[in-house]
């Protein structure tokens, strides 16, 4: 996978919650074990940036987005079940 085919994913969360700290440790486990180090995560406090939340029309958290590949794709949840996860994204398993 080239560097231009790179998943571009990121976290919208509320602050530092039990629900945001299980998200992110989901969503990490899941590009390590899933993507294989090709991808690029941020994760954004809607609390501390609330325009970038206005932005991408976030109601509720956490929410993931996959911005690139096209076509975007987001889900809402703790992103506790990785298959659900992989689908609800299309997101394309480097080594399972």
């Amino acid at each position: 996978m080239s560097e231009q085919n790179k998943y571009l994913l990121k976290l919208y969360i509320t602050g530092h919650t039990p629900r945001s700290e299980q998200a992110i440790l989901n969503l990490r486990r899941i590009c390590e074990e899933d993507l294989s180090g090709h991808y690029e995560m941020t994760v954004i406090d809607v609390l501390e940036h609330p325009g970038l939340a206005e932005d991408e029309k976030i109601l509720a958290t956490p929410t993931l987005i996959k911005a690139l590949p096209p076509p975007l794709r987001r889900i809402i949840g703790d992103l506790s079940n990785t298959d659900k996860v992989l689908l609800g994204l299309d997101l394309q398993p480097v080594r399972r």
